[in-house]
């Protein structure tokens, strides 16, 4: 049976793609790559939204090229925004690409190996919609503990400088009830967190014209019987309504943690973006949010360089970054992308100085940041154990876990009294900027969690298979 890896470029929601690829290749008879293999097939599942996502993948497809000359049953795939946006360009700049497929034809994948294959020729098949709301493809999580559940696919909003919903197109929304089936059905599966998905995931409703539709969503989540934590990624500021904070503070399994793209301080750069509120308005929900929820974590994006963004400009967006108090914050210089309108402005700023802004706004957060982490040292915080994310040091007598803020964790597990998929209690005694050290387990709650994790281990361990997704970092050699 041919092997595979995925590789995955951008947001959670091509993660989740990922997911639903690799189930789709699962079931279509492949079996994942084992590590120190040459997999018999690569897909690259590609982001659109900065150029150095385009550079890493035509930087691996160049990487491919000799195994490809030397071995023609070798097959490589490109799918996601990027072959969407690209379409006929990659196979012009890396002939030896089998099959490029859009994000809305992601099923079709299987059948285009088929094809390129028996025809010994390259497929591009592009979709311009959705055909089908692609929860109905088979999945392989890359936790048995932890999924993803899309609420709503593609995007209606404007921002000057984002390709996204030209690629992912106008936002669809699926019916409550099959949302809540889903996680019923990842519950009834040991599943014990769930992150609610959308390119802008608060404005769900909109299709079917109820506002509040995804307070009611979450409030539905809040009555599932073991589901502990309830996240949710990305919503937008414009959206962001007074019930959604109701619903986070009265719903238990609800998590306090709030990650809310910013964009930009200034006023006049959040209007030429077209975001639709102003930093006063940003503020101002940062404020009811911890009104409603005092200890609740907010993080954030934040971009700089963009075009026509003056001294004075970010200088607005170090002055609430300060007043925010994020406890993180993503920040990405401006990529131009063509076919937005950001990229035909005037006044783009120039590499070095974008560069000397980054840095300075990169330091004051990463100061901020351990300023926040620090305020919980000496305090018991509540751990979903995930197993080693982030560490290369591979000590087996440290474990991480995710606090319901969504802090990255280190703790003491010389006693292995944890396991992925359990809920601890730790006290934490150190604090960094992206991460926080506890000590051993005060408390361990074993959960349906652990235990779907412990027989997924042993499942897979039986058929002989990595665990989760094989990627092309998971193998020592192509």
């Amino acid at each position: 049976m041919p092997t595979f890896v995925v590789e995955t470029y951008g947001c959670q929601m091509n993660v989740h793609d990922s997911e639903r690829i690799a189930g789709l290749l699962l079931d279509a008879g492949y079996t994942q790559a084992l590590a120190n293999s040459q997999p018999d097939l690569v897909v690259f599942n590609t982001c659109a939204v900065r150029e150095n996502a385009d550079n890493k993948l035509y930087g691996n497809l160049s990487f491919l090229a000799p195994r490809k000359k030397s071995d023609p049953n070798f097959q490589i795939a490109v799918g996601g925004c990027m072959a969407q946006k690209d379409q006929d360009a990659i196979i012009k700049r890396a002939p030896y690409v089998d099959v490029v497929f859009g994000t809305h034809n992601i099923g079709s994948l299987p059948i285009l190996l088929e094809r390129a294959r028996v025809e010994e020729a390259s497929q591009v098949e592009i979709k311009e919609s959705l055909e089908h709301f692609p929860s109905t493809l088979p999945v392989k999580r890359d936790s048995a503990f932890s999924a993803w559940v899309s609420v709503s696919v593609g995007c209606n909003n404007t921002c000057t400088f984002c390709i996204v919903p030209q690629l992912r197109g106008i936002e669809k929304d699926r019916p409550a009830s099959e949302i809540m089936s889903e996680v019923r059905a990842l519950v009834d599966q040991g599943v014990i967190e769930i992150t609610l998905l959308g390119q802008n995931v608060n404005a769900y409703g909109v299709d079917f014209g109820d506002r509040t539709a995804f307070a009611k969503l979450l409030k539905e989540c809040a009555k599932v019987d073991g589901l502990e934590r309830v996240r949710f990624m990305s919503p937008h500021p414009r959206d962001f309504t007074d019930d959604v904070i109701e619903a986070m503070a009265e719903s238990k399994n609800v998590m306090p943690h709030l990650h809310m793209p910013l964009q930009s301080g200034s006023d006049k750069v959040l209007q030429a973006m077209r975001r639709s509120y102003r930093a006063d308005r940003y503020l101002g929900i940062l404020e009811k949010v911890r009104r409603a929820m005092p200890d609740a974590a907010i993080t954030t994006d934040i971009i700089v360089g963009f075009p026509g963004e003056s001294d004075a400009d970010f200088d607005d967006t170090i002055k609430l970054v300060k007043q925010a108090r994020f406890s993180a914050a993503y920040t990405f210089q401006y990529s131009k992308r063509p076919g937005t309108p950001a990229a035909a402005m005037a006044d783009q700023i120039a590499d070095d100085v974008m560069a000397g802004r980054y840095n300075q706004l990169h330091k004051i957060q990463q100061e901020i940041s351990k300023s926040e982490n620090e305020k919980l040292i000496g305090k018991t915080v509540e751990l979903l154990v995930s197993g080693h994310e982030g560490r290369h040091d591979l000590d087996q007598n440290r474990m991480n876990g995710r606090s319901a803020d969504f802090r990255l964790t280190h703790f003491d597990n010389t006693a292995k009294s944890a396991r992925p998929g359990d809920l601890v209690e730790v006290k934490v005694v150190e604090a960094f900027a992206n991460h926080i050290v506890a000590g051993a387990p005060i408390n361990v709650k074993k959960t349906k969690g652990g235990d779907a994790h412990a027989t997924w281990v042993e499942d897979n361990q039986d058929r002989k298979i990595l665990l989760g997704i094989p990627t092309l970092a998971s193998l020592k050699s192509l």
